[in-house]
């Protein structure tokens, strides 16, 4: 396992340097505090530190991909890091260059990057989430092993197991892919990008607090999966990570530093659970429904900033229920199939409506949970109170950052973002609070006042 050299880091870095407890969580040696069991993880190396030039190609190498290499890039990310990683890999073997021209990580750029990269052997990704998931999804399908060397902190998808990818029908998914062998952060390329991006990836660690409580919510009510594993690891991290927001809007190299440590952190907690509930609730299906839905209304905004806003949405919403010492006291489930149709196509809409069946609940399903909630309610709001970032002081860490807030700083139509919040809920089998607020009839006026 390849570790950083703490010589030279910027101040502020962890003692031990940038790596550290990730190099115990990949090497074996991290077990949980409260089950004793040691996560296992499939990468072999991640690489943090202020600079990697004149390190580039002894990480490649130290992989074993192979005698030749093909780096995928776009010109964005050429120009950042890509050129230069090209050169050092000379030294080597034989080079060759995918450069994408705007891509767009769906079904179509997959397609035109397995012809590209037939025959490759060594596969180099330089970039953030589209270039990432797009080569992480192709050298799954054959399990061929690749590295990334990450351009921006943009998102928390570069060491997960899953792939975000659009499907020729125009539903966005989580398709079941492969880790990188390799993870490489340079934090001075990082911090060198616009910080509209690390702002993006701020508002995904952000998501803790509300997916927490959504989960939490979701276990105690039906008994699925919960485990606290992801959140150890990254607590200390978020927290350092919180304290140095403003930096992430500066383009600060040690804020950036902790950005990539809580981005890595979520993403391997993928590996602990075998899915991305723990950072992916509410909030990432009000994103998910702008980016499938909002046609030639959609602001080219990023994944991270929409999910940013979807947080804040979810932070009031959670609020009103939290603050409450009344259980909520849901109706039967009132979700219109020719309504989905309308808004998302035949195929999409049947797609979804197969996937949400489990929680849509008849006159007696909703009165047995009605009396469960009503039972744990006292201690469950306790439970889940313990789980929150106030939204106000969610507000001013994504200010500060320099992500947007609103929908109209977004610049998606407002009334289009309130019908994602309404209709979110029917893309996916997660249960959240958007659930109990549509199911008790509140949902729709409460979206009313977001703006």
């Amino acid at each position: 396992m390849e570790t950083t050299v703490n010589q030279g880091e910027a101040a502020g870095a962890p003692q031990g340097g940038w790596t550290v407890l990730i190099d115990d969580i990949v090497e074996g040696r991290w077990r949980d505090p409260q089950t004793g069991k040691t996560a296992t993880v499939p990468y072999e190396s991640i690489v943090i530190a202020d600079s990697l030039e004149g390190r580039e190609a002894d990480l490649v190498a130290g992989l074993g991909l192979g005698r030749t290499f093909t780096i995928v890039a776009d010109h964005a990310t050429w120009g950042a890091m890509g050129e230069r990683i090209a050169h050092a890999l000379k030294s080597l073997g034989p080079v060759r260059t995918v450069l994408l021209d705007h891509p767009h990580a769906d079904m179509a750029n997959v397609a035109v990057l397995t012809e590209k990269l037939k025959g490759a052997e060594g596969v180099v990704a330089v970039g953030s989430g589209t270039i990432n998931d797009l080569v992480k999804y192709v050298t799954g399908l054959d399990g061929r092993r690749y590295c990334v060397f990450g351009t921006a902190a943009s998102m928390n998808g570069y060491t997960s197991t899953t792939a975000s990818i659009t499907l020729d029908n125009g539903l966005k998914v989580s398709l079941p892919s492969h880790a990188p062998a390799g993870f490489f952060v340079d934090l001075s390329v990082a911090a060198a990008a616009p910080t509209y991006l690390s702002a993006a990836g701020f508002a995904d660690c952000l998501v803790r607090s509300v997916a927490q409580v959504d989960w939490w919510l979701s276990h105690r009510l039906f008994g699925t999966l919960y485990d606290n594993a992801p959140y150890l690891i990254q607590q200390e991290d978020e927290a350092e990570l919180n304290r140095r927001a403003a930096g992430i809007g500066r383009g600060d190299v040690a804020a950036n530093g902790y950005l990539y440590r809580v981005l890595t952190m979520c993403g391997l907690g993928v590996s602990f659970t075998g899915m991305s509930n723990h950072g992916s609730m509410g909030e990432h299906q009000i994103s998910h429904y702008i980016d499938c839905f909002a046609g030639d209304r959609h602001p080219g905004t990023l994944h991270g900033q929409q999910v940013g806003v979807g947080v804040l949405t979810m932070g009031r919403l959670q609020r009103h229920y939290l603050e409450n010492a009344a259980p909520p006291k849901m109706k039967p489930t009132r979700i219109a199939f020719d309504s989905m149709v309308r808004r998302m196509g035949a195929d999409i809409a049947r797609q979804c409506f197969d996937e949400i069946k489990p929680k849509i609940f008849d006159d007696a399903a909703i009165g047995m949970l009605n009396d469960k909630i009503a039972e744990i309610w006292p201690a469950l709001r306790q439970e889940l109170k313990a789980f929150v970032i106030p939204v106000d002081e969610m507000t001013q860490l994504l200010k500060a950052a320099g992500g947007p807030t609103t929908a109209q700083e977004l610049g998606v139509p407002v009334e289009f973002y309130r019908e994602a919040v309404v209709h979110c809920r029917e893309m996916r089998n997660r249960y959240s609070f958007l659930d109990i607020a549509a199911d008790e009839g509140i949902l729709e006026d409460f979206a009313r006042g977001e703006v």
